[in-house]
């Protein structure tokens, strides 16, 4: 596909929505979508505040006191995940779904916003933080429960937040992780426990990923919202589109590594902007 020539706001949308009203969208979201149910991005204005660096897969594995520093900070950073509700944005994606207009939803997110507003078959590229996997038997089970069991074995840990980023991790001083209490798996007894998401360093599914390039192949069209498709995860996906030959749009705030695949690109608020693609469409 060629690149196309710079539009006007208003122009953008009207392509966005043209392609839209055409129906069997595939939308693939990023962090950006989640930033106002107040969850930071990685690279945009929220996450450019952060200090550290997520952990690895590998350092997630091979050390202890990098697990200990991990669920440290991930535990004092779950109230904020767990009281993030969906967003304008979020819920625009669900009624244009359930008006047909979408056919499916990609997510790069760990936060669930998706699925609580309603879009109950979205695909979760990365995993959810609402879910705990056990590394050495394979049971998933509830973040819930994991917190209130870290509760029982860290009285008196939480604490006031400075920050916390778009994968939950808080910024946490060294000193407060000394002496946090990890817990095993509560069904094999000894079990590492790591949540349901893919780290960096680690591959997502490839059962999983299939699943996404079957939605992309069965689209007409794909709709990128709040994402810098800086990672190859989900960056792949738009030029598998644009490889067939079928219109990939983008909505986001700054720019992206997909913006030459881009045959309409807005540069706006993504709640409102959907709210009224919504609106627009009878949705």
């Amino acid at each position: 596909m060629e690149t196309s020539a710079p539009l006007a706001a208003v122009e953008a949308f009207e392509g966005v929505a043209g392609l839209v009203d055409g129906g069997g969208v595939v939308v693939l979201s990023g962090a950006g979508l989640s930033t106002e149910s107040g969850i930071p991005d990685y690279r945009g204005e929220t996450g450019r505040r952060r200090k550290g660096v997520p952990m690895t897969y590998q350092q997630f594995t091979a050390s202890e006191a990098d697990r200990q520093r991990y669920w440290a900070r991930s535990h004092l950073g779950w109230d904020s995940i767990s009281a993030a509700r969906p967003n304008t944005g979020h819920r625009a994606v669900a009624r244009l779904a359930d008006a047909g207009f979408v056919t499916g939803v990609i997510t790069q997110n760990v936060d669930g916003l998706h699925r609580a507003a309603g879009t109950a078959q979205a695909v979760e590229l990365h995993g959810s933080l609402h879910r705990v996997l056990c590394l050495s038997c394979g049971n998933r089970s509830s973040r819930r429960h994991l917190d209130e069991l870290l509760d029982q074995a860290n009285p008196g840990f939480r604490g006031t937040l400075a920050q916390v980023n778009a994968d939950g991790d808080a910024e946490l001083p060294l000193e407060r992780v000394a002496g946090f209490r990890t817990v095993a798996c509560q069904v094999c007894g000894t079990g590492t426990l790591k949540p349901d998401v893919v780290f960096f360093g680690e591959s997502v599914p490839k059962p999983r990923v299939a699943r996404c390039y079957d939605l992309v192949d069965a689209a007409a069209a794909l709709l990128v919202l709040g994402s810098s498709l800086t990672v190859m995860s989900g960056l792949r996906f738009v030029r598998h589109a644009a490889k067939q030959g079928k219109p990939v749009a983008i909505v986001n705030q700054g720019t992206t590594r997909g913006d030459d695949l881009a045959a309409f690109r807005v540069h706006l608020p993504l709640g409102a902007t959907l709210a009224r693609l919504a609106d627009r469409l009878g949705a």
